[in-house]
């Protein structure tokens, strides 16, 4: 029998280049206080945690989290890792449930469930290498023959600067763009003025024949969306995303009876968050990251559930914990894709820890049948840009 004998835990600063913010990059929950400096510094993520679980056969698999990962690698160094390690990790049900009933006091959402995510991931990636396959076989198989892909970097900037940058997504092939807000509430009607003319010029550029998504993460509230959604209307959004705190449930209940679907679920946690979310029909379409939900073993939970509501999933930020998760669910129409670019926000860190990731080419990507675990390794070659904590 296979046993888990080590978990290592390592924190990556990246302390390369960065790529400045601009004024009004992207709302955000910061915006309503009346603080002076960048409202967007707390949602940037310049740190990246990897976790590897290693079996007694010298087999490692890997996990990551991008949230906290100081807060993260202390939870996971303190309590999960002795939770698994002289387990069997084919027996990811039950160390699933053994971390999350064992933290159920101070770990269900937030920092403890990010733990659990990256510790479950590695169990996962662990298996897959164990068996030979990769882990979109474990979890069903291919339901698709390529996964489709939005263009994800869109961020709000200069009207023509947004143009340029749609009109290379769509030379690339994508079928589908989001773009971001970035004016809320504070900056009044000439913000919502503002708005517009960026959503209308990105939809001038991809067409009608592509779909537009609209994300205002968190930076908005329930009045100023309500007076916005009629404005939008007639740019036949997909959706619009995280318009109202993740708290406000029945905020987005109210949100997504309106003409627009609403989606969400980024900042959720396990079953019973999405649960909640479902049962108030509060998003039409379900965002969850596994690297924040609880991990791949909590992902297909949610991902049944959502398909019994008929509510389509479409993972946050990409990324292979991700792809495979949506390669290997019918209810997963689309993934979010962020292209190789310098480190802005920090989602692109993910490109520069890892080696692996499968490049998208005419707005979809593929996942190799023949590599075990993820697919991914970490990689050496920008080492020299990090600092790593052990």
């Amino acid at each position: 029998m296979t046993r888990i004998v080590r978990v290592r835990t390592r924190v990556w600063s990246w302390k390369g280049p960065v790529v400045p913010p601009q004024p009004h990059f992207c709302t955000n929950a910061s915006d309503v206080l009346y603080e002076r400096g960048d409202a967007m510094g707390s949602f940037r993520f310049h740190q990246w945690l990897t976790c590897e679980v290693e079996a007694d056969t010298g087999e490692i698999g890997i996990g990551n989290a991008a949230l906290v990962p100081d807060l993260v690698k202390k939870a996971i160094d303190g309590y999960y890792a002795p939770l698994v390690i002289g387990e069997d990790p084919f027996d990811y049900a039950y160390l699933w449930e053994k971390m999350y009933r064992r933290s159920l006091a101070w770990g269900r959402k937030g920092v403890g469930m990010t733990a659990i995510s990256a510790v479950d991931i590695a169990i996962w990636d662990l298996m897959g290498k164990l068996t030979g396959k990769p882990v979109f076989k474990l979890l069903g198989g291919r339901t698709k023959e390529k996964i489709p892909v939005y263009y994800s970097k869109l961020y709000a900037d200069g009207i023509e600067a947004m143009q340029r940058e749609a009109q290379a997504a769509v030379d690339a092939g994508y079928s589908a763009v989001k773009s971001r807000f970035g004016f809320g509430p504070k900056d009044g009607m000439a913000g919502m003025r503002e708005n517009l003319k960026r959503a209308e010029a990105v939809r001038e550029v991809i067409g009608w024949n592509r779909d537009l998504m609209l994300e205002c993460y968190m930076g908005w509230n329930l009045d100023y969306t309500r007076r916005m959604l009629p404005k939008l209307g007639r740019l036949e959004p997909r959706w619009l995303e995280e318009p109202v705190i993740a708290d406000d449930l029945h905020g987005y209940a109210e949100l997504n009876r309106g003409p627009i679907p609403i989606s969400g679920g980024e900042h959720e946690f396990t079953l019973f968050g999405f649960r909640q979310l479902l049962d108030m029909k509060a998003v039409s379409v379900v965002q969850y990251d596994t690297n924040r939900v609880g991990g791949i073993t909590a992902a297909q939970k949610i991902n049944a559930l959502a398909e019994a509501h008929q509510v389509p999933v479409v993972p946050h930020a990409g990324q292979m914990h991700n792809y495979h998760l949506t390669m290997a669910n019918a209810n997963c129409p689309i993934a979010e894709h962020f292209p190789v670019h310098d480190v802005e926000v920090g989602n692109e860190l993910f490109y520069y820890i890892f080696k692996g990731d499968p490049a998208a080419k005419d707005g979809f990507l593929d996942l190799d049948e023949t590599r075990p675990g993820l697919g991914i390794e970490i990689s050496d070659e920008h080492l020299a840009h990090f600092e790593v904590a052990e």
